[in-house]
């Protein structure tokens, strides 16, 4: 249960983590600079190329399709847009690097030039070859090849989107930490990565909780729905590690049935009032509006 009482606990139990200092991540884009850190929450969205996705709206059919979901994205007032080519779904058909590369390498080299450009994957020769085509962030989503990938990082200068797993990616199942509190858990699993892709010069780096992945002891769709609400609430908590924090959204179609489009602005609203730079998302302009009705009428 999230209510005020528990919010008001909350604040009083851990309220000093506020006080942290974060460092922005700044990213040069053909708009401007991007900013991830405090202030206006960033919005990244998300165009899949891969058919096992299961938002099907965001969905594309081939590189071209992207390139124009992108600019709508952009329009909607997305100021990063993520391209991925393997569903992050455990069930998914699994897509080889050289496949990824033919997929994404077009979309990225159409959108580079207009906007910043991140791409999803796990895989050293994807992340080489979009960086190469002028993608800026890498999104992070396994461990098998970290070093390789930070390092690739490092030497074109992009942001990396640390994601949380403990597996080789993010597709093999594992568990979340702890329900009691997960947040101790979360701060020892990125301190010493961040200290590592530090050693290995990169120094733009946004973690991801992984609220939007699947987990084995999570798999009761309100067991989780709750366990998500609770992570984003706090993610002010992890603000002692002195990087931007990423939300990716949830969606919960248990809750929201027909109406799962409209999930993420619920959660993008937990979210925010946690203390979220970056958020991952689909419905880019249903949350701008949201975000921008928390502003006007100044609820934090």
């Amino acid at each position: 249960m999230i209510s005020l009482a528990d919010l008001a606990a909350l604040q009083n139990a851990h309220g000093d983590a506020w006080a942290a200092p974060v460092a922005p991540v700044v990213l040069d884009g053909p708009r401007g600079p991007v900013v991830i850190g405090d202030g206006p929450i960033t919005l990244m969205g998300c165009i899949n190329l891969s058919r096992d996705s299961t938002y099907r709206e965001s969905i594309a059919t081939g590189p071209a399709d992207a390139v124009r979901m992108g600019r709508i994205q952009v329009a909607q007032g997305a100021a990063i847009v993520d391209l991925g080519a393997e569903s992050s779904t455990a069930a998914a058909a699994r897509v080889s690097a050289d496949d990824q590369v033919a997929t994404l390498v077009p979309a990225v080299e159409g959108l580079a030039p207009e906007t910043v450009v991140s791409v999803e994957t796990y895989e050293p020769d994807v992340v080489r070859a979009c960086l190469d085509a002028g993608a800026r962030v890498l999104n992070m989503t396994g461990r098998q090849h970290e070093d390789e990938m930070l390092a690739l990082a490092a030497e074109y200068d992009a942001a990396v989107v640390m994601c949380f797993g403990t597996t080789t990616n993010v597709r093999e199942v594992a568990d979340v930490p702890p329900d009691d509190d997960p947040v101790p858990a979360l701060l020892d699993h990125f301190a010493p990565r961040l200290a590592r892709a530090r050693s290995l010069g990169v120094d733009k780096v946004v973690i991801d909780p992984g609220m939007g992945f699947y987990y084995g002891n999570l798999v009761e769709p309100m067991t989780r729905a709750r366990h998500q609400a609770r992570v984003l609430a706090q993610t002010f908590r992890l603000r002692p590690l002195g990087v931007p924090v990423c939300n990716a959204l949830p969606h919960t179609y248990d809750i929201f049935g027909d109406e799962f489009r409209k999930a993420e602005g619920f959660y993008g609203t937990i979210a925010a009032l946690g203390g979220a730079h970056l958020l991952r998302i689909h419905e880019v302009a249903h949350l701008r509006v949201v975000l921008r009705g928390l502003m006007e009428l100044e609820v934090r």
